[in-house]
């Protein structure tokens, strides 16, 4: 099994990248791991209880709409037959003059009243006489009579002889000419709502009924239509009984979470859904995601959904007219808060366990480990300290009567031989080692004592070399150097502005002539140094560091270098100005040029005494260059000693450097940087009292 092969080999790898290679974790490991691993199958556990949940919740609002939706055409059932025992009652046909007597025209104004008793008592909001050519003979409570009553299909299968019932719509005008009574009672101001799609209207002044009709039959013949609607506009004792049906009400529980609603469009028209303030949401509209799934694709909603306020647990389906136009929706649908909140119960019982479990296991997985990973732990500590010296170290462990503690009680045992036989070994080594260290020690100071009057010896000829060289050398030099000198100056003064082309040449001729005059001078400085020592003067440390960093400055700029300047030096130094100067150039300078492409020069001028105690000032020079090797630090401070490999260096400046500082009574020291790089001190003792006094 490969696959097994690498997985564990993975698993081993993040454990030691985690530190998890010792007994103690793997211990722990094992007890916690069976427990982690449980946590998938929690996370399954959660994710099908919650998909199982949901699952019953959308079963069960199918069912609830099915049940609202049974009920609803029992509604329409129920309209009909009251409408169909009227157009068959005999009372009515007391009304109907025979057929030989019969004439086209409207009705007397005392049927318009029996059919307004006969519509309060089958419950009806609308309800007329037709003749056979569906002219309205007389309508309950109105003069409508003579007036056509429009073509509907309703009357369309009433006149083919079958009674027929279906959801309609009136438009205002047609309540205006047919039930004027009802144009208040059916409009309804429609209520700002959230997530509802944009609609200009204000209000909603059409009704949605209950539209049925029934054939007369007089001496066999037709006799006219008897037609009657139920309006569903503001019908809650419509909607509260789907809803007692849908959702019945539970003894002792008096919040009720069922809701029912019949819209009209996608407004509600009647409704059990409440406002905050507990007013019905009657004029409120549905949520655009639902409009666009029912009333424009024709499906059927079966999901949560934001109902006015809060989250509903929802079941929408169309409601079609007799043309089979989609006209409203009949929703039911319950509170999800209940639910959701116990299903969060739930988890979190169900979390809690698993916590509570994983504490237990992690607590006795750890009491478990520390009782056998203590003994590992004490004799490693006794291995490290024997390693130490310490060899009379010992595990020790009396109360252990299991395999540990035999273990722990021979390991002891071996540890007291080991530690005589190595007695014995020391007493026999300290001996031929104390022999062996004089002799070491004489051959050692033999050989300093070699070195150190071969170095003199080689230094002063060096030096006797270049004594002798440089004076003829400066006489050679400055003769002809003073010459050019001369010549130039003559020679531009003879010009005046013709030498204006080649000024800058010129320019560069004097600085070329002073840059072998300085030459010449570092030769005669090296040679006879104490000729060339300036006197001790009182001098300003920051003066001296800001004017080296100006004399350096278009160094800094050639090598994009970033200088950080630290001065917090209260005191004056004992230097000559001069002389401190050149010190402070020649280090900056090989800083900048241990950083030839960008890099940090630091420097830092601050009070500090000397190890015997001396008051003073130490100016530091660090650079982000390469640093200087440790073997290499020692010889920095000889003459012609260079590290610089372009051949760019004589090797005389820090060894000139130190013999001026050391005349002042100070030092000159490199070292290594704390980022990085070089860093060189330069201690200069202090001169009376404070720099700026």
């Amino acid at each position: 099994m490969p696959g097994l092969g690498r997985g564990l080999n993975a698993l081993r790898t993040l454990l030691r990248a985690r530190g998890l290679t010792t007994i103690r974790a793997r211990l722990l490991a094992l007890g916690v791991l069976p427990v982690l691993m449980a946590i998938p199958l929690l996370v399954a556990v959660i994710y099908l209880g919650f998909t199982t949940y949901d699952r019953l919740l959308t079963n069960k609002v199918r069912a609830d709409l099915a049940t609202g939706a049974n009920d609803f055409d029992r509604v329409l059932e129920s309209t009909g037959a009251r409408v169909r025992s009227l157009a068959e009652s005999a009372a009515l046909v007391r009304w109907l003059p025979p057929a030989s007597e019969r004439v086209a025209g409207p009705a007397a104004h005392p049927l318009a009243e029996w059919l307004e008793g006969r519509r309060l008592a089958l419950n009806l909001d609308h309800l007329c006489l037709l003749d056979a050519q569906d002219r309205v003979r007389a309508c309950a409570g109105t003069g409508a009579a003579g007036q056509a009553y429009g073509r509907w299909l309703v009357l369309a299968n009433a006149r083919a002889g079958q009674s027929a019932t279906a959801l309609d719509v009136f438009e205002p005008a047609f309540l205006q000419r047919l039930a004027p009574r009802l144009l208040d009672a059916v409009r309804i101001p429609l209520r700002p709502t959230t997530s509802a799609r944009p609609d200009a209207r204000t209000e909603e002044a059409r009704a949605l009924v209950i539209h049925s009709a029934a054939p007369v039959w007089l001496e066999g013949q037709d006799a006219g239509t008897v037609v009657g609607a139920v309006v569903l506009n503001r019908n809650v004792d419509l909607v509260d009984h789907i809803n007692r049906i849908v959702y019945p009400p539970t003894p002792g529980e008096s919040d009720q979470t069922g809701t029912a609603t019949v819209f009209l469009g996608d407004v509600r028209i009647a409704t059990s859904v409440r406002l905050p303030h507990g007013d019905r949401a009657i004029g409120t509209r549905v949520s655009q995601a639902v409009h666009e799934a029912v009333l424009e694709r024709g499906q059927s909603w079966l999901d949560r959904a934001f109902v006015v306020s809060d989250w509903y647990v929802s079941g929408y389906q169309p409601l079609t007219d007799s043309r089979g136009q989609r006209v409203g929706m009949l929703y039911v649908g319950f509170l999800e808060s209940p639910y959701a909140s116990a299903r969060y119960r739930a988890l979190t019982v169900l979390v809690g366990v698993f916590v509570v479990t994983l504490l237990f296991a992690l607590w006795l997985a750890r009491k478990l480990s520390l009782s056998i990973i203590r003994p590992v732990e004490r004799m490693h500590q006794v291995m490290s300290e024997v390693e130490g010296g310490a060899l009379s170290s010992r595990v020790h462990l009396p109360a252990r009567t299991d395999e540990l503690g035999a273990l722990a009680d021979h390991f002891d045992r071996l540890l007291q031989r080991l530690e005589l036989q190595t007695r014995e070994l020391q007493d026999r080594g300290t001996t031929l080692d104390a022999q062996v260290a004089e002799r070491t020690r004489a051959l050692a100071d033999a050989l300093d004592q070699l070195r150190d009057t071969q170095r003199q010896m080689i230094r002063q000829e060096q030096l006797a070399a270049v004594g002798q060289l440089t004076a003829g050398l400066a006489h050679e030099i400055n003769n002809p150097v003073a010459v050019i000198q001369g010549n130039v100056e003559l020679m531009t003064e003879l010009l005046g502005s013709r030498a204006e082309p080649v000024r800058q040449e010129i320019g560069l001729i004097r600085e070329q002539v002073q840059r072998i005059r300085l030459i010449v001078a570092k030769l005669l400085q090296f040679a006879r140094p104490t000729e060339y020592a300036g006197y001790v003067e009182r001098t300003p440390p920051e003066s001296v560091a800001q004017d080296c960093l100006l004399l350096v400055s278009h160094l800094l700029r050639r090598a994009r270098i970033m200088v950080e300047q630290t001065c917090t030096a209260t005191r004056a130094v004992g230097a000559h100005h001069s002389e401190l100067q050149q010190v402070l150039v020649n280090l900056l300078v090989n800083a900048i040029q241990a950083m030839p492409e960008q890099g940090w020069l630091g420097v830092r001028v601050v009070d500090r005494e000397s190890p015997d105690g001396r008051a003073g000032v130490a100016f530091e020079v660090s650079d982000t260059g390469p640093g200087i090797a440790p073997e290499l630090r020692e010889r920095l401070f000889e003459p012609f000693f260079t590290t610089k490999q372009n051949g760019t260096g004589t090797g005389l400046g820090l060894w000139v450097s130190r013999t001026l500082v050391r005349r002042w009574g100070g030092t000159l020291e490199a070292g290594e940087a704390p980022g990085g790089g070089a860093v060189f001190t330069v201690w200069v003792p202090a001169h009376g009292g404070p720099a700026g006094s």
